[in-house]
């Protein structure tokens, strides 16, 4: 109850709880508080052990996202480090790794500090794919001392794969500078909406403009949160439908002095217009559903085209909207598209055709066979680096484990050592196999890899390139009270017991409620 319900240790004292367990069993003495917290450390250390060793035998590469918590009076940070990687089940897996106290200033320095003793005290400092920040400080002064703190020899590409820029704030950026191109036709509408509902009287006097005006309200008028904009989008989405009932109010109610002009609500409904894309992305990516990174590569080329139409589609605030969001749109993906290529390479159904479509969108047909050759290039480093890492595998590999493999299953290791293609030639032949076709009903690229064999390093490669998270991460706790912050009572928790609560309540709830399909005999082993 504690662990995975959040419930304050007080409420072992509480006399109704003592009185019902006691109903149920007579015999039934309630533990102290301190015994309590004492069994939830030690119970914190024994699930620890299971969870790594867990990671041990069937994790690869694991790509770690950080996020940065506070309490809820913002006097004390957090960082959580979750790890996600494709397990030898080829089932993608999250898991909170530690709920680390952070003192103030969260310079980069100090944050660098935190994040390596953790990968180092889960054995992660070798095996690290990929490092995506949320709300911490500036990604280009962290990621270069974590770089230089783990050694280049223990990352990928030499380092060069290391950073992965968050998808959902990044995609949030560049729709922010888009909307500040209409601010003050927004901070008309927020005022008008903050009018109507300030009073019962005035929210009352709005539904009878609404029904004068024979407009049904379908949906609650609702303020929106500034600092995120799909809110702000569905506050003014909704605002655009009850236009006539804002006309009309103004026109009975000579204290409401906030109605938008036409011209505002003109501009208004042309960004919306042009955002519901965005806003459809934005969703995709804060749902609890897997979105491999392919996927996502397709999306934001829609976004490319779409936005390239709107510089030149004659309306000077579609214009300028687009101008402003294009910039940043360009550089973010400058800084990753190499390494999301990847995804769309090891996609059957596309493959370079579907690169090269892609790159034509992003960076014109002039120009997209450069980046489909480095892409390819920087596939073929990553081809040999893991080779080096199968070679490694096979020497280690005991002979106690093929002694231990039934009949069948070694028929179906010598009959997949007979269809292998040779490391040096498998980039060649899965190119030149025949692409699947695209089909309504869903695809399962993970599937599709984990009983594809024959192309032992391109398996391993997709493996961890399809594990990286592209959705928007946020930990979910009892103890919070959302948006990465920690509920009242929580707070005051010691950061060790903290750290024990956070990270037991995770490892429970992907036992319990099968979350990322995770199966408790799979993941930790029994009690």
């Amino acid at each position: 109850m504690f662990i995975l319900h959040g419930y304050h240790l007080s409420i072992a004292d509480h006399p109704g709880l003592r009185a019902f367990f006691v109903a149920m069993k007579p015999s039934f003495e309630m533990e102290t508080q301190n015994t309590i917290r004492k069994d939830i450390l030690d119970h914190y250390e024994m699930e620890k052990k299971k969870v790594l060793a867990y990671l041990q035998k069937e994790s690869e590469r694991v790509a770690i996202t950080i996020e940065l918590w506070t309490d809820d009076k913002k006097r004390r940070g957090y960082i959580a480090v979750t790890g996600h990687f494709i397990d030898n089940s080829w089932e993608l897996r999250r898991c909170l790794l530690r709920f680390l106290y952070v003192a103030y200033p969260h310079t980069s320095g100090i944050l660098c500090e935190a994040i390596c003793k953790c990968l180092q005290s889960w054995d992660l400092d070798r095996k690290l794919s990929t490092l995506t920040l949320h709300n911490c400080c500036s990604d280009d002064a962290l990621i270069p001392l974590i770089e230089s703190r783990l050694g280049q020899t223990n990352l990928l590409v030499g380092g060069r794969m290391l950073h992965m820029q968050s998808c959902a704030h990044s995609l949030d950026s560049v729709v922010k500078d888009g909307l500040e191109v209409i601010a003050t036709a927004v901070e008309k509408i927020r005022d008008s909406v903050a009018y109507c509902l300030a009073t019962p009287m005035r929210y009352k006097m709005f539904k009878k403009a609404a029904k004068s005006q024979r407009v049904e309200l379908s949906e609650d008028l609702g303020l929106d949160c500034k600092s995120k904009w799909t809110s702000t989008y569905t506050m003014l989405r909704v605002a655009l439908a009850y236009k006539t009932v804002f006309d009309h109010l103004k026109q009975i109610d000579k204290k409401f002095i906030s109605c938008p002009a036409a011209e505002d609500w003109i501009s208004v409904s042309s960004i919306c217009d042009r955002l519901e894309h965005f806003h459809d992305l934005s969703e995709m990516l804060s749902g609890t559903k897997h979105v491999t990174p392919n996927t996502f590569f397709t999306h934001i080329c829609e976004v490319k085209m779409n936005m390239h139409k709107w510089l030149r589609c004659g309306d000077p605030i579609i214009e300028k909207m687009s101008a402003a969001m294009a910039e940043k749109f360009d550089k973010y993906w400058s800084d990753i598209h190499g390494l999301m290529s990847l995804a769309i390479i090891l996609d059957p159904r596309g493959k370079m055709a579907l690169l090269k479509v892609c790159y034509d969108v992003l960076f014109g047909e002039g120009n997209s066979e450069q980046h489909v050759r480095k892409s390819r290039e920087f596939l073929c480093e990553l081809i040999n680096e893991y080779k080096v890492q199968i070679k490694e595998s096979k020497a280690v590999s005991s002979d106690d484990k093929v002694l231990r493999m039934t009949s069948f299953q070694a028929f179906l290791a010598d009959m997949e050592a007979e269809d292998a293609v040779r490391p040096e030639n498998e980039l060649d032949c899965y190119l030149e196999e025949k692409n699947l076709p695209y089909r309504k009903d869903k695809f399962d690229i993970l599937v599709w890899w984990k009983y594809k064999g024959r192309y032992r390093t391109l398996k391993m490669i997709a493996r961890d390139i399809f594990a990286i998270p592209i959705t928007r991460i946020v930990s979910e706790s009892a103890l919070g009270i959302g948006g990465r912050v920690l509920s009242g009572h929580f707070s005051h928790l010691s950061p060790k017991m903290l750290e024990a609560a956070m990270c037991s309540q995770d490892w429970h709830r992907n036992e319990l409620q099968g979350k990322e399909g995770v199966k408790a005999s799979d993941m930790y082993g029994r009690h």
